[in-house]
């Protein structure tokens, strides 16, 4: 695709600075990879890159390396204490010595596929085969991996990557060499250094990228989710963005006027306000791992928040594109960040046609939230925002809407953000066994009081707590036990919006009350919700376990203390 020159100044304010060694090498190699950026560039009949430069070796090859547990920030989340890394990249005597140049010959898998990582060298060839993005991997031209390790910086942390990363060692970097990488590492900058500043109030789960949730504790505090205490899910560095340089591209099949909208006239557009929950299709997680261990960053239940938000009808921007409703060839919308990877590649969904068209699906290109401009973690200046649908497809940073008769094909489509049976684990997921997630189900948490609260026998305890269900559908009822699901009461409070099924976009904040049994040792409170379609929460998520945990929405349970 061609970008214009305002998008490409864009995409350059994020652009990583790799060793300046490993630019001029990978060039020719570069070239080649641009023809796998994107299958919609091919269907749009554009040539070009959007990136002047190559990226760095190493960057694709951590890439590779990531993916053995699931290519980045998520994926750290089984631990989040400090763990012993000097376990890759010493110098270990009695290994044979490479030079630099050593190692750049070997740039394809006819020459082997060779990196450096400290003192390191490492053949990671025989691991192209298990990486499902080998194409990426074809970049993995010698060179040092730490550029990469700059962008996803959790990988600093990993001690299962370091570990299977010297299962591939083969020899120790010239001492030479390792200084001079060592010089032209300091040339790089931080990807994540231009990141906002956040509300000492969030609950960081991942630094580098940032992802963070709100507490628990003051989450039902208010209907509306102020901005700053709303949940941030980061999969890349914020982009910097110059709102008079920004343009909307609006391209694909079936689009008969192709659009290129600055902001100012994407607001002539009539402007429309939903009030719309947007859920991590994590949230919960932690939850699910108590059952069973899992990949995935521990989201307490904080994952989620309700806003006012205010934009364009997607709609009406298609209208204006020429996209006709009847036309059978088109089927999917995709939606692409600004926000990019080492590689160049944006952050990417897709929703169904059906979503994407209907007036009443509420689709919004916001540009405010809760009544003023969004802030750069929500996706200053505009989003996308699809409610009742998984968070991961509200894409931020929105630079690029393309009509097409395919699913997008960005990792976070298709290798991501999918359920699977209980039974199936890394060992034999295949991710095009299943579909992708888009409305959410029913869940519900609770809030107050906190696990391990102190309490009586026969005491009257306060419950509140949250609820929400994809799909417009609004919550009806939420159940309350104390004594293991024996007699049930409801929440005698429902705070909600008064928009109707199937367009209640909005959470549910509600209140009641259990009195805990005589006599028990270890009372816990459980929540079930209910909502307009009469969907229920699972019991319990042994049955709904699974590898990523995602859809984690079995009832919710917290233990209290009894106290005499």
């Amino acid at each position: 695709m061609i970008m214009n020159g305002s998008r490409k100044l864009l995409r350059s304010k994020i652009q990583p600075i790799f060793l300046k060694s490993q630019v001029s090498r990978l060039q020719p190699l570069a070239q080649a990879h641009y023809s796998w950026r994107s299958r919609d560039e091919s269907r749009e009949g554009k040539k070009g890159k959007t990136w002047t430069q190559a990226v760095g070796a190493g960057a694709i090859a951590g890439v590779a390396l990531a993916a053995y547990t699931f290519r980045e920030s998520e994926l750290h989340a089984e631990a989040q204490e400090v763990l012993d890394l000097n376990i890759a990249g010493l110098r270990v005597e009695g290994l044979k010595e490479y030079t630099i140049e050593d190692v750049n010959k070997h740039d394809s898998p006819e020459n082997r596929v060779w990196v450096t990582y400290k003192h390191g060298v490492y053949d990671i060839t025989d691991f192209i085969p298990l990486h499902p993005g080998a194409d990426k991997l074809l970049m993995a031209a010698g060179g040092s991996v730490e550029p990469f390790w700059a962008m996803y910086a959790v990988h600093l942390n990993n001690k299962v990557i370091h570990e299977m990363l010297e299962k591939y060692r083969i020899g120790n970097l010239k001492l030479s060499d390792v200084d001079s990488q060592k010089s032209e590492m300091k040339e790089t900058t931080d990807p994540y250094g231009q990141d906002p500043l956040r509300h000492k109030a969030i609950i960081v789960n991942s630094g580098k990228p940032f992802n963070g949730e709100t507490p628990l504790s003051i989450i039902t505090d208010s209907f509306i989710t102020p901005t700053d205490l709303f949940y941030v899910r980061n999969h890349l560095p914020v982009p910097e963005i110059d709102a008079k340089a920004y343009e909307l591209e609006v391209a694909g099949l079936g689009v008969k006027s192709e659009l290129n909208l600055s902001l100012d006239e994407l607001k002539k557009f009539p402007k429309h306000k939903i009030v719309a929950t947007i859920q991590c299709a994590g949230n919960r997680r932690a939850e699910m791992r108590a059952t069973k261990n899992l990949k995935g960053l521990e989201w307490r239940g904080g994952a989620i928040g309700n806003a006012e938000w205010a934009g364009a009808k997607l709609s009406d921007v298609l209208v204006a594109a020429g996209v006709d409703e009847n036309d059978p060839r088109i089927r999917h919308v995709h939606f692409e960040g600004l926000d990019t990877d080492p590689s160049n590649s944006p952050y990417g969904a897709s929703i169904p046609i059906e979503k994407a068209l209907d007036p009443r699906g509420d689709v919004l290109l916001a540009y405010e939230m809760n009544g003023e401009p969004l802030n750069r973690d929500h996706g200053y200046p505009v989003r996308v925002v699809v409610p009742g649908v998984a968070g991961a497809r509200n894409v931020k940073w929105l630079g690029r809407i393309y009509v097409s008769d395919a699913e997008s094909d960005s990792h976070w489509q298709q290798n991501d953000y999918k359920g699977f049976n209980p039974s199936t684990d890394w060992d034999t997921v295949d991710f095009t066994k299943s579909p992708a997630i888009q409305d959410m189900p029913v869940t519900s948490s609770i809030c107050s009081p906190s696990p391990g609260t102190a309490v009586k026998g026969g005491q009257e305890v306060e419950v509140k707590g949250y609820a929400w269900s994809g799909g417009g559908r609004k919550i009806v009822r939420v159940d309350l036990t104390a004594d293991g699901g024996k007699t049930w009461t409801q929440a005698d409070s429902l705070e909600q919006d008064t928009a109707r099924h199937p367009r209640h976009w909005g959470w549910t904040i509600w209140k009641g009350k259990v009195r805990v049994p005589e006599g028990s040792n270890t009372p816990e409170i459980w929540s079930k919700a209910v909502d307009s379609s009469y969907n229920v929460q699972p019991e319990t998520f042994h049955n709904i376990w699974n590898l990523r945990g995602v859809l984690s929405n079995a009832y919710c349970r917290i233990k209290l203390n009894i106290t005499t």
